[in-house]
């Protein structure tokens, strides 16, 4: 059909965008000169690459030009911030499922919205600098905007508790959309929008920093405090128990009257067209659950409205990241603790040079993710921990036609501990764009809360028809799971015609190692772009049980590779849909798998290679296929 031809990129077609993208959005960068991408230095070694893109960023390190601009320092303090007083509230949510009392400002705080803006647009003017928040409680009625070359200090002991009021991240925003409120431009869930300001927030900026001192340096997100004395930011998840959500009410999941039919929106689409977009078939459907707004703005996308046209905020219920960086070259995350955030708690896109280190990613809401990097090039996670609600590290290229800013690229991942959360370095599942040169090591996955709030994968792949994209050189080693992942399986719903029966896989927990390309196939309407996953090496992984525990997982290794009956197109022949191939896995003890019987799963890969894999004390040298 026609939209196939405008939707499904060639993998040149994409490579060459990303390139125009980048340069689009570059804003007067510095950086140093970039290694060509694959390259391992010529030794053969694709680790050689990881030590090069570690060198590249030594520039966002303490550096005496760092040292020299930070002489200058701004006290917000001193542009009329004061702390706040602390008041018990009967109800606040701590995770998504669990509540008690706790604190929050009382309702006369002084709100150091204006303060924090002065500081930093005084630091800006300066030619940069440290704007220093104190000890305290400091309450903030809308988001921290950060501009080129400012640092963005809390000392030990500050915390900051932004405003749980969507309204207030509606006020501020360059984009003025009358009854939604004055947005800015962002991403959410790998598709191009305008919407609230996340908490934090920056657009092409260059040189920037927000840092603390320790874990009691704290941005407080009160994504579980209610703004109108029921609902919070997480309620908008639309989930049976989830922050008190009552069925029925307004939440990204519940169909929006505000949300018009595709075809007012892009006339020059066919009827069949619009059917696939709205009910995945072009034969047509009823209802309006293509209206919800998380199903909407891909629908957008899909349909090709423009972005200007993708108008979000108040109205709709889609929640901001915490902190989300888009656009900026030299972005330093340093020594902080972040907690309740609305979103995703660290949500970068499309930027160039970005380095976060010792942070505490710590909030346990829905779709908290601890670190979501979007079309990024060149990052480094260093001694990091995450506490999470879902994915501890999930790293993204965009989704449906939202591919313009390119491949994600060059990332590595270090040093890092990972209590609890979904996957603990997942690639996806929004990877239209493309992953490539992604480097993890040395990572203790503690899954400490392995009673009520269980690791569920250690190292995971998230893609389907709907997303696409080449997926390669994803290189990961020396990783400790003292206390195994989740043992409890939860399996994979196929779609009608899957080859793959129900209830046999559990793509969705409990592999040590899943790649799931077939990944939540229900939840999206246009199944049209194959993805390719290949090239990928993983080494030294040690797995024990629990305490008290008999099985380390539910199995060691689950690669559901691409399911070609899933294609929904107008278009024949179908694209063509390639195996998972060229997989290497070594000197891993995967510990004592809860299914015995199965203790790993294969459907559509080529060359899966096991050197010297354990797995229930049996020993594995043997090249797979399925």
């Amino acid at each position: 059909m026609a939209s196939d031809r405008r939707v499904a990129l060639t993998r040149r077609s994409f490579l060459a965008g990303a390139a125009a993208s980048c340069s689009r959005l570059e804003r007067g960068a510095s950086a140093p000169t970039y290694a060509a991408a694959g390259s391992d230095g010529g030794t053969g070694d694709p680790w050689r690459q990881a030590e090069l893109i570690v060198n590249h960023l030594a520039w966002l390190g303490d550096t005496p030009e760092r040292r020299r601009r930070e002489l200058r320092q701004f006290y917000v303090t001193s542009f009329g911030a004061a702390q706040c007083q602390l008041v018990e509230v009967p109800l606040i949510y701590i995770s998504s499922t669990t509540s008690a009392s706790g604190f929050a400002p009382a309702s006369a705080s002084p709100d150091n919205y204006a303060a924090f803006a002065a500081a930093v647009a005084a630091c800006n003017r300066a030619g940069g600098g440290r704007v220093i928040v104190p000890a305290g409680d400091w309450y903030c009625a809308g988001p921290i905007t950060l501009l080129s070359n400012v640092n963005f200090h809390l000392q030990s002991g500050a915390q900051i508790w932004f405003s749980p009021n969507p309204a207030d991240y509606a006020k501020y925003g360059l984009y003025d959309f009358g009854p939604n409120g004055k947005l800015v431009r962002t991403r959410w869930q790998g598709n191009d929008c305008y919407n609230f300001s996340s908490i934090v927030y920056a657009y092409g900026q260059h040189n920037i920093a927000l840092t603390g001192e320790d874990q009691t340096s704290i941005l407080n997100g009160q994504g579980g405090t209610p703004y109108d004395g029921t609902n919070t930011w997480w309620t908008w998840k639309g989930t049976a128990g989830t922050a008190g959500y009552v069925s029925g009410e307004p939440s990204e999941g519940t169909p929006n009257p505000l949300n018009m039919p595709l075809g007012s929106l892009n006339p020059t689409l066919s009827v069949a067209e619009i059917n696939l977009i709205e009910y995945g078939t072009p034969a047509g459907g009823t209802g309006n659950a293509y209206t919800a707004d998380s199903s909407y703005l891909p629908a957008l996308s899909e349909a090709q409205v423009p972005i200007s046209q993708r108008v979000f905020g108040i109205g709709h219920q889609l929640p901001p990241a915490m902190i989300e960086f888009f656009g900026c070259t030299g972005v330093l995350l340093q020594g902080y603790q972040v907690i309740n955030t609305p979103f995703w708690q660290h949500h970068p896109i499309a930027c160039r040079d970005l380095v976060i280190r010792n942070v505490y990613a710590n909030s346990l809401g829905p779709n908290n993710d601890g670190f979501d990097p979007e079309a990024c090039n060149y990052v480094l996670v260093d001694s990091a921990t995450f506490n999470t609600g879902d994915d501890c590290i999930a790293i993204k290229s965009g989704k449906d036609t939202d591919t313009e800013f390119g491949l994600a690229q060059n990332h590595v991942i270090r040093n890092c501990t990972m209590n609890s959360g979904h996957g603990g370095i997942t690639l996806g599942s929004e990877l239209a764009a493309g992953i490539q040169n992604i480097f993890a090591e040395n990572l203790t996955m503690q899954n400490q809360n392995y009673a009520t709030n269980p690791l569920n994968i250690a190292i995971r792949i998230k893609t389907n028809l709907n997303r696409g994209g080449v997926t390669q050189n994803f290189h990961v080693r020396n990783v400790s799971l003292p206390n195994g992942i989740n043992a409890v399986p939860s399996f994979y719903k196929p779609l009608n015609g899957s080859p793959i029966p129900a209830d046999t896989v559990s793509t969705n927990q409990g592999g040590i190692i899943t790649f799931d390309c077939d990944y939540s196939p229900g939840s999206d309407n246009v199944r049209i772009r194959a993805p390719v996953v290949q090239d990928i090496t993983i080494s030294n992984v040690n797995a024990a049980s629990a305490a008290g525990a008999s099985a380390s997982c539910y199995e060691a290794i689950i690669i559901q590779g691409p399911v070609a009956e899933d294609y929904n197109g107008l278009t024949q022949p179908p694209p063509t849909v390639y195996p998972v191939q060229n997989i290497k896995v070594a000197d891993c003890d995967f510990g004592t798998p809860a299914d015995a019987a199965q203790p790993y799963y294969l459907y559509n890969v080529q060359g899966l290679t096991l050197d010297n894999v354990t797995i229930d004390g049996t020993i594995y040298n043997t090249t797979l296929s399925a």
